[in-house]
């Protein structure tokens, strides 16, 4: 831990290992004891949050996003568990549960009237999950066990999880279109090279990252980046969704500059099952 810490501090340092880093550690450490066994017993649960048209405000898909409510410590939060289960490889287990349990989930809703035809669902894919030689195996398997439309899947995919292999990322992806499955770039406009290979990507969506969204009306820097992605996306055929919306301000100035989709707390917040089921029926 002192070698890893001194190396991020640059050539010819030295650090001691103290006390907080030896907290930090067994920190980890219990963490990651903890996540194992969650993944044994699949102590996880699904959230979702409605994606919307910006104009009508019609539900057209849900992203499932996963929670762990800890027994001891209520809700550990997905940015705190989910990098430790990429690096433990326990992503993989915990991504193919999600995959499957989103799948099945909105077919249920599906034949109980509770969504409409066309609504689909989203489910994040790590960069393991991409990089993985079983991903279209698995994706055919969940689909077959869920009687569920490949269109109605999509499956989103950061930046850079794709510039981790791209030419790997780019030959997993068209097998996974291939089948009829979506694809989106999450969390659009935060990578380092997103012009330079996003018109070799076969995606159908980029999600505006919340970080600009949330920037708008005031700041004329975010709503040119927003007018940008839009345009450039709009250019390669593909959809946009902003994350974040929370006013109906933004709302309105996104619809203006093109956007169709959003996506916040504007419209609902993550949502249990059952909350999901009052809040479309209400």
């Amino acid at each position: 831990t002192a070698m890893y810490r001194a190396k991020s501090q640059g050539t010819a340092r030295h650090q001691l290992f103290d006390s907080p880093m030896h907290a930090r550690v067994v920190s980890l450490l219990l963490l990651e004891t903890d996540l194992r066994r969650a993944v044994e017993q699949r102590s996880f649960i699904l959230k979702y949050q409605p994606i919307v048209e910006l104009e009508s405000r019609t539900t057209v898909g849900l992203e499932a996003l996963i929670r762990w409510p800890h027994p001891a410590r209520r809700s550990i939060p997905r940015e705190e568990f989910l990098p430790l289960a990429e690096e433990t490889g326990l992503i993989l287990p915990i991504g193919w549960w999600a995959l499957q349990t989103a799948t099945t989930a909105l077919q249920s809703w599906r034949l109980g009237g509770i969504v409409t035809d066309g609504v689909s669902v989203s489910v994040n894919l790590s960069g393991r999950q991409l990089a993985h030689p079983e991903l279209p195996a698995q994706v055919d398997r969940v689909l077959r066990e869920a009687d569920l439309d490949p269109t109605l899947l999509r499956l989103e995919i950061t930046e850079s999880a794709v510039i981790e292999n791209r030419d790997l990322a780019v030959e997993a992806l068209e097998r996974i279109k291939e089948r009829g499955v979506r694809v989106d770039i999450d969390d659009f406009g935060t990578g380092y090279s997103s012009l330079s290979y996003l018109h070799r990507l076969p995606i159908d969506r980029v999600k505006i990252d919340r970080s600009f969204v949330r920037s708008l009306p005031g700041d004329a820097d975010s709503m040119e980046i927003v007018r940008a992605i839009v345009g450039l996306a709009d250019n390669l055929g593909l959809e946009t969704v902003a994350e974040g919306v929370e006013t109906e301000e933004q709302a309105a100035l996104l619809a203006d500059l093109g956007c169709r989709l959003g996506q916040g707390y504007l419209y609902a917040r993550p949502l249990s099952a059952d909350e999901l089921r009052r809040h479309l029926s209400g």
